[in-house]
């Protein structure tokens, strides 16, 4: 007799609204995956962050910049928390009541010890698949910040920014961050 072999469960957005607001959910591809508590440390980056894109959005009458928790619903299969979010004014259409409803324009990850594998190869794969045009995945022990860009969709490395270098957006045209004044 062979073994029986348990089909793992596959959850969809149905089930992931079905969860308890005392923990942070994300779904990718199906997989109900908990999201533990950033840090001090991710805070502060994440807060840096938020404060200077916001600036610069505001001024510039660009779009919108939200930030985790915000549910950004992808597909039945796919609802995800990015830590930092831009939506352009162009596509402000997919900004909902409840949620975001389709891909962001920038999506900005800082990696914890605990989400670096979801955020360095599930999320960016998730992400190219739905057309996220710029990913910038933060590294605090590093003190860099990797920026992504879509192509042909799969993610080209744009270029890696360190503690002493001025990072530029890819697609928001004259947005700078001196990576000192964040790590």
């Amino acid at each position: 007799m062979s073994p029986t072999v348990k089909e793992k469960k596959k959850y969809t957005y149905k089930d992931y609204l079905n969860t308890s607001d005392d923990e942070r959910y994300e779904l990718i591809e199906g997989d109900m995956l908990m999201t533990p508590a950033p840090s001090t440390i991710h805070q502060r980056i994440s807060r840096k962050i938020e404060f200077m894109l916001e600036k610069f959005v505001t001024e510039n009458d660009l779009g919108e910049v939200f930030y985790a928790p915000c549910d950004v619903y992808l597909d039945d299969d796919n609802v995800v928390q990015p830590d930092i979010l831009f939506i352009s004014k162009e596509r402000s259409n997919i900004i909902a009541e409840k949620n975001i409803q389709g891909a962001p324009d920038l999506v900005i990850e800082i990696i914890s010890e605990s989400t670096a594998y979801r955020d360095f190869v599930q999320k960016k794969k998730l992400y190219a698949k739905f057309r996220v045009k710029e990913y910038w995945i933060v590294i605090p022990e590093e003190e860099s910040i990797e920026v992504h860009v879509l192509k042909d969709n799969i993610y080209t490395l744009h270029k890696s920014y360190g503690r002493e270098e001025t990072l530029e957006s890819f697609s928001l045209k004259d947005f700078r961050i001196r990576l000192k004044s964040i790590f």
